[in-house]
């Protein structure tokens, strides 16, 4: 089968997906969702993509000079807010690839990037991360993954943690502010955290602290502009006992963190009050945050509990993309 992927340039998740899709015995050819990987682009998509049409455009061009030498059996789209084209390229796009099913999996929730719904109709299937999404549309639900990286992980016997907490991730304003407010408030009991906020660029950086409240005071110091690439993450959650995480501020989907920490078979601390709705939750692995922390609790007191094989399968990047591919 021949698949055409299109995805943010994300850490480096192009590269797994498309390598699990080699092993999985497909073809596939990969295009960023945007036409540079330059902060100064990705910060203009995120805040106005109509400033950079003509760029955006002519990277579609080349784009599609090439994707219409093949037929593919497959389009599948992953997108998030990153995504630049517009709903005319989407819609030639479609009628380069006649032949082809085209699938769609949102990775953002519609209440932060509503314009993902005008192109909805040029796909055969739709697919959310985000249950609210999927109650309001005509979408299919499918929760993020974790890839073979932190497989490995869970696989090792640690005894030893060099960080008590840690935490990797864009600094959202919810998410900055719960995150720094659930770190400060457990440095007593957990006082080895490794706390890694990200931004694309200080332009980003910029925006954010004149729109948003919760990053007013908040310090250039703070903030990393350099994304942690993957074998840092290895060795970041193989050294950690535990991963702090928070939801977007009108997001109900579990974030890819919250996965990577599921698969490394790490604890995970989050402000998402819906994962007690996922099968993989127990009470000593996950801690619901809702403002205060009870230290009485079975997540304080008690080992990591093991969740049957089947459930952990089944959270699997090959999973995730055997529905996508096979529907």
């Amino acid at each position: 089968m021949k698949i055409l992927l299109i995805t943010p340039n994300f850490f480096d998740y192009p590269a797994q997906i498309c390598e699990a899709i080699h092993q999985m015995g497909h073809e596939v050819d990969w295009y960023d969702d945007r036409p540079s990987t330059n902060s100064f682009v990705k910060a203009i998509i995120r805040i106005n993509k109509n400033y950079i049409n003509a760029m955006i455009a002519r990277y579609f061009s080349k784009m599609m000079s090439e994707v219409t030498r093949k037929k593919y059996d497959k389009v599948i789209l992953i997108s998030g807010q990153s995504l630049s084209f517009s709903e005319s390229m989407m819609e030639r796009l479609k009628e380069s690839q006649i032949q082809a099913e085209f699938v769609l999996y949102q990775w953002d929730s519609m209440k932060n990037f509503p314009y993902i719904e005008k192109i909805q109709k040029y796909f055969d299937r739709c697919y959310s991360f985000d249950k609210e999404d999927v109650r309001n549309g005509n979408l299919r639900f499918l929760p993020l993954f974790y890839t073979k990286r932190y497989e490995k992980v869970g696989r090792k016997s640690i005894s030893k943690y060099k960080y008590d907490l840690m935490f990797v991730g864009t600094a959202h304003p919810k998410k900055y502010k719960y995150v720094k407010e659930m770190a400060e408030k457990l440095k007593f009991v957990f006082p080895k955290q490794f706390i890694y906020f990200f931004f694309p660029s200080k332009i980003v950086y910029i925006y954010r602290k004149v729109k948003n409240i919760e990053l007013k005071y908040a310090h250039c110091s703070e903030f990393h502009y350099t994304p942690v690439n993957g074998k840092e993450m290895d060795k970041l959650l193989t050294e950690s006992r535990c991963v702090l995480d928070s939801a977007q501020d009108g997001q109900t989907g579990l974030t890819i963190r919250i996965l990577e920490a599921f698969g490394a078979k790490r604890k995970i601390i989050t402000t998402n009050e819906d994962v007690v709705n996922y099968d993989f939750y127990r009470e000593e692995n996950i801690y619901i945050y809702d403002g205060d922390f009870n230290l009485n609790a079975p997540f304080f007191n008690k080992p990591y509990r093991e969740v049957d094989e089947g459930v952990y399968k089944k959270y699997s990047l090959r999973s995730w993309l055997n529905e996508l591919i096979g529907g």
